[in-house]
């Protein structure tokens, strides 16, 4: 096993990478979209964290998020959301030996990559990262047709226009 060490930095902005342990073809995110949903605000009301962009795809995400000065617990976060979403489903995914003697469920995968931002171009990289990515994986001929993601309320706030990355009027009244 590689010497690999997380980037604890109080108070960081944070991009992140989540999957579902069985990426091919599994649209569980998108398809349980709302307990994802309910997972996140309710780890956010007990442990603050500042979203500046977030995208869900069908088998991961990506995600920046920002923590209040003089916190750097990103892994407590993404533990929480992983345990209340998987808590929401039911239970009738294939569990390996291996996580049924760990009490585990057979959803996300253990991991997920993690880089701690360093300044504003990196910044604005990953957020536009974010956002690009249901068009880069095929999902949308337009950014702006992918119905999860903050890049709608970006565009509501100014920040992007509606025709970035495949052109188009924005529907401004996605879900929050």
């Amino acid at each position: 096993m590689p010497d690999y060490r997380r980037a604890w930095h109080p108070g960081g902005t944070y991009f992140f990478t989540v999957n579902l342990l069985q990426r091919n073809g599994n649209d569980l995110l998108v398809r349980h979209i709302e307990p994802l949903r309910a997972a996140v605000r309710e780890v956010r009301a007990l442990h603050p964290f500042v979203i500046h962009a977030w995208v869900v795809l069908p088998d991961h995400l990506h995600c920046v998020i920002e923590l209040p000065e003089g916190d750097a617990d990103f892994a407590l976060r993404w533990r929480l959301i992983k345990m209340k979403f998987s808590k929401l489903l039911p239970r009738n995914e294939h569990i390996s030996e291996v996580r049924q003697r760990r009490g585990e469920r057979g959803i996300w995968q253990r991991r997920y990559w993690e880089h701690l931002i360093r300044d504003e171009r990196d910044f604005q990289a990953h957020v536009d990262y974010v956002h690009i990515n249901p068009y880069k994986h095929g999902l949308v001929t337009r950014v702006v047709d992918w119905p999860h993601l903050t890049f709608h309320r970006q565009v509501a706030l100014g920040v992007y226009p509606a025709d970035w990355a495949g052109g188009g009027k924005a529907d401004l009244s996605y879900p929050d």
